[in-house]
């Protein structure tokens, strides 16, 4: 009897153990839906795709919570384009991480730049669905400015 409980406990803590072949599917989704309402400056959808205990890195080591990327990006600067490039998924239960190169096009006072970033981003996996709760950004390169 006792073997029986074993295999039993065994086999279900693997089968829990097993990734679900959706969640990548899932998580990138969201990733792309977060790109598309920052580049809309979708309020509501950057609302329901960033956690609530988000920590947002930039590059140049400024840390901002939910509410103030949320700011940011309802601000003047407009994101013209967010070419992500090398993107790795990986999925463990709720929790996600998108590691990626990205090509990240501002424009501000007639001028463009872009940044060339390295990013890491965890997702966590609610009631809601897929949410950001950490990002981190590295510089690659210098930014370009074009006129």
């Amino acid at each position: 009897m006792k073997m029986w409980i074993i295999a039993l406990l065994s086999g279900l803590t693997l089968a829990a153990a097993q990734p679900d072949p959706n969640a990548a599917k899932e998580v990138t989704a969201a990733s792309d839906a977060l790109k598309q309402a920052m580049m809309k400056k979708d309020a509501a959808g950057m609302q329901k795709l960033l956690h609530e205990d988000l920590i947002y890195s930039h590059s140049n080591g400024r840390s901002q919570n939910k509410a103030d990327v949320i700011k940011t990006t309802l601000g003047p600067t407009v994101i013209e384009a967010m070419d992500f490039s090398d993107v790795v998924t990986l999925v463990w239960g709720n929790t996600a991480v998108i590691r990626a190169n990205v090509e990240m096009r501002n424009g501000s006072g007639g001028k463009s730049t872009t940044n060339h970033l390295n990013v890491l981003h965890v997702w966590l996996k609610g009631p809601g669905g897929w949410q950001l709760a950490v990002r981190h950004a590295a510089m690659m390169s210098p930014p370009t400015t074009t006129p």
